[in-house]
């Protein structure tokens, strides 16, 4: 635990790790802790507002959230907590929320369970109590339990758990003065609890009288000792490393512990409650505490009252129409997606590419040099309003839609649908949802990996991310489409028959994303998968407003910032290569006629291969590499129509056969400059980030020589 003060009086605390900045001795210290989907996130949103910042809990890619709120003239720092179902640590989240709980110095603990589904709730409570006394129960969703007919006695709630109970909406703001009222008594001491204390078998609580005394005098009060002892006959090792750090000693080092800890689990052993068995019991005791208090407690008017959620789960997570279902609404993100983005796509690179003729105009004024304006107009400027304008509305529309179907209950039930395939890949369940982000962003998506906590499995879907298309790569995707296989319909049917054809490409990279999975599962990355907790949470309404601002915020603008900064010394590099001469051929074409015999057998030529590979920081900018290279023009440039470029393609030589490779090419290669700075930056290793890179870029070539040669062979290309 350090502790330091600067000259302004501000004080900078270091718990379990994390950074935590005080400006009075008088702020408190709050652990925001509660089950994932309950509002948590909502009521810590609530009470911060901007007074927030967001980062990693040290050595751990799981993020934290720490923000500021004053209430009554007193400074509480808020400390939102990795959401869990448990304290008993079989997760990384599980094990952070633990530690900070037990030795993170909180002045209060406040716990946000779902009034929807209380008693589910109630474990993390009875578990946290059993830490530590300064515990406020805030029953967040009240509004939704009213809906339901569901009615809470949050009198008796407190009198049986023997802490503060506060009801509220966090989505209104209802209530939230009072639970900080109650946060205030409880932290400055002014609230006397008598948190309800678990009484185990007989057994269990003679063995735990056996250790005890011993452990009370070593904690001598830091920490709960009853708790302490119950952990050390449970024999968690992870918890036991914890304690080490606070402690700065190891208690099964200790050979009078050691001795009454072999004693009392003999003792429970020759009581008929051997080892493997003693979890057990205790989970069970604690669940039915948790009913038992339940039962006296809520009251249901309606018997079923989650009766619509099950109805509508039947059909939405049923082995008949789940899927169907699932690629349906795919289907249909994707169809406003991309017919949302065209006008303001086109908006924007009007507004862009007039300020081009603007700074192009003020170098000529200051008469700067030829290749200083191509350089950085043409070139480096291009580039960027290439990248914001094709980029940016996909991906104003894509995360919005997205974070609703996520606020709205929707996301876990993909998970549900597709874990049997991921768990017969032998990777995670989760792995479902990390993918549905890299449709937006394979750097968001790779950043979602985070609540993955195997890190065999972790890695398997940083690694396999790419094969799901990012909105970068839509653009290349949709032009092809309509070129060579849409083009045919008019009017309206083109976009649906367009959305189709790109969603069945989609689905041959979530079959190759599965396939890959199980390769990395059975040759590099073996193991099998791990269990985890897949809650089903009640269907709600989203909050549109809210969610279109976050996602703007935390995933549009911070993905395309990446962006920008990878692309601006690519459009650089393309610039040079375009530009400077080798004889009578440039740089750029001398690389393409190198490469060309290669991509011949890939089905390609050498400027697509070319274009693919200078379209390394970003995606979008690929067909107009292609179309610069084949119009030998020293700058990226584009075409009016979609027809003039088909004329352009067929006249290179393009095909069918070009263009399915392409495609192809295009779902499977190597991830972008983005992604690849952000899996380095989350595996923290350049072997993992070498490994992503090449999975499916070799992928993708072999897949592109099979098609191009079997079609050959067969006469059809």
């Amino acid at each position: 635990m350090g502790l330091t003060s600067t000259s302004t009086g501000t004080e900078i605390l270091n718990y379990c790790g994390l950074h935590i900045e005080k400006e009075t001795q008088q702020d408190k210290i709050v652990a925001l802790a509660g089950n994932p989907n309950v509002g948590k996130s909502t009521v810590f949103n609530s009470l911060t507002g901007l007074r927030q910042h967001t980062g990693n809990w040290p050595g751990k890619t799981v993020i934290n959230a720490q923000g500021k709120y004053r209430h009554d003239s007193k400074n509480y720092i808020l400390v939102d907590i990795p959401g869990t179902y448990s304290l008993m640590a079989n997760s990384t989240d599980e094990e952070i929320a633990r530690d900070f709980i037990c030795f993170g110095g909180a002045d209060a603990v406040v716990v946000v369970a779902d009034a929807t589904c209380l008693e589910r709730n109630l474990n993390l409570v009875l578990q946290t109590i059993e830490i530590t006394e300064k515990v406020v129960l805030c029953v967040n969703l009240m509004d939704e339990a009213k809906k339901k007919k569901i009615r809470i006695d949050l009198d008796l709630l407190a009198s049986r758990l023997g802490i503060p109970v506060v009801g509220t909406s966090a989505r209104s703001g209802r209530g939230l003065d009072l639970l900080m009222n109650a946060v205030g008594s409880l932290a400055g001491n002014a609230f006397i609890v008598n948190p309800l204390r678990i009484t185990y078998s007989d057994e269990i609580e003679k063995a735990i009288s056996m250790v005890e005394p011993l452990i009370d005098s070593v904690l001598n009060g830091r920490i709960s000792s009853r708790w302490v002892s119950l952990k050390l006959l449970d024999g968690e090792e992870s918890l036991l490393l914890s304690l080490k750090g606070y402690l700065g000693c190891d208690l099964m080092q200790n050979k009078k512990i050691l001795k009454k800890v072999n004693a009392a689990r003999l003792f429970l052993a020759e009581a008929g409650i051997p080892h493997e068995q003693f979890r057990d019991q205790v989970v069970t005791k604690i669940v039915k505490t948790c009913e038992s208090i339940s039962r006296e407690s809520i009251t249901f008017e309606k018997k079923e009252y989650a009766e619509r959620d099950r109805k509508i789960d039947k059909i939405l997570t049923s082995k008949l129409t789940g899927i169907p279902i699932m690629i349906l609404l795919l289907f249909g993100v994707f169809w406003l997606t991309i017919t949302g983005a065209n006008y303001p796509s086109n908006l924007i690179a009007t507004a862009l590419f007039a300020l081009e003729d603007q700074l192009t105009a003020f170098f000529v004024w200051i008469s700067a040099p030829a290749w200083l304006n191509g350089l950085l107009i043409e070139g480096m400027y291009r580039t960027l309003a290439w990248v914001v304008s094709v980029m940016l509305p996909p991906m104003a529309i894509f995360f919005p839609l997205f974070t609703l179907l996520e606020d709205l209950g929707y996301l876990p039930r993909i998970a549900f649908n597709l874990d049997n395939f991921f768990r017969k890949a032998y990777a995670h369940g989760k792995q479902a949802l990390t993918m549905c982000m890299g449709f937006g962003c394979n750097a968001a998506g790779i950043i979602s990996c985070r609540i993955i906590d195997s890190p065999r499995e972790r890695l398997i879907a940083i690694i396999t991310n790419n094969f799901v298309p990012c909105n970068g790569r839509f653009p290349t995707l949709i032009a092809i489409i309509i070129m060579f296989f849409a083009g045919a319909v008019g009017g309206t049917f083109r976009s649906v028959v367009s959305t189709l054809t790109l969603t069945g490409v989609i689905i041959l990279g979530v079959t190759m994303t599965v396939l890959i999975s199980r390769m990395l599962s059975k040759t590099i990355l073996k193991g099998i998968p791990s269990s985890f907790n897949l809650e089903l949470p009640p269907y709600r309404r989203p909050q549109i407003g809210r969610v279109i601002v976050r996602s703007i915020l935390d995933r549009t603008l911070f993905v395309l910032g990446r962006a920008i900064v990878v692309a601006a010394p690519a459009g650089m590099i393309i610039w040079i290569l375009a530009n400077i001469h080798v004889g009578n051929l440039t740089l750029l074409a001398k690389c393409a006629g190198f490469l060309d015999p290669f991509a011949k057998l890939m089905g390609l030529d050498g400027y697509i291969l070319m274009a693919f590979i200078l379209g390394f920081p970003a995606n979008e900018i690929v067909v107009p590499i292609i179309i610069m290279s084949y119009m030998a023009v020293g700058s990226l440039t584009d075409i009016a129509s979609l027809s003039q470029l088909h004329m352009l393609f067929v006249s290179h030589g393009w095909t069918w056969l070009t263009a399915v490779c392409a495609m192809l090419f295009t779902l499977m290669h190597w991830p972008c400059g983005t992604t690849c700075l952000t899996i380095k930056k989350e595996t923290q290793s350049l072997k993992w980030t070498l490994i992503s890179f090449a999975v499916p870029t070799v992928t993708g070539i072999v897949v592109c020589l099979i098609v191009a040669n079997t079609a050959r062979l067969l006469g059809l290309g």
